[in-house]
């Protein structure tokens, strides 16, 4: 099968549907933090942000060592 082929398979709905998903996933949860941390007074606000800053950073880096590879987008996922 070609790539363009393969491209045509699947429509564009199904993007925006997982970019939705994923925007609603992170509404609720920045609800829910809202809800247990900042109106109740809470003894892990701190490393729960510790969490989220160290999570943040890993996954900063490991994009970052993609992006400096050199097989970037050359396989066939792409």
């Amino acid at each position: 099968m070609d790539e363009q082929a393969i491209s045509r398979s699947i429509p564009r709905s199904v993007g925006l549907l997982g970019s939705l998903s994923i925007a609603a996933l992170a509404v609720v949860g920045l609800l829910g933090a809202v809800d247990g941390y900042l109106l109740e007074s809470s003894e892990y606000l701190a490393p729960t942000a510790g969490v989220l800053v160290v999570t943040a950073l890993v996954v900063g880096g490991l994009i970052a060592l993609g992006a400096r590879s050199k097989q970037w987008r050359a396989g066939p996922y792409w």
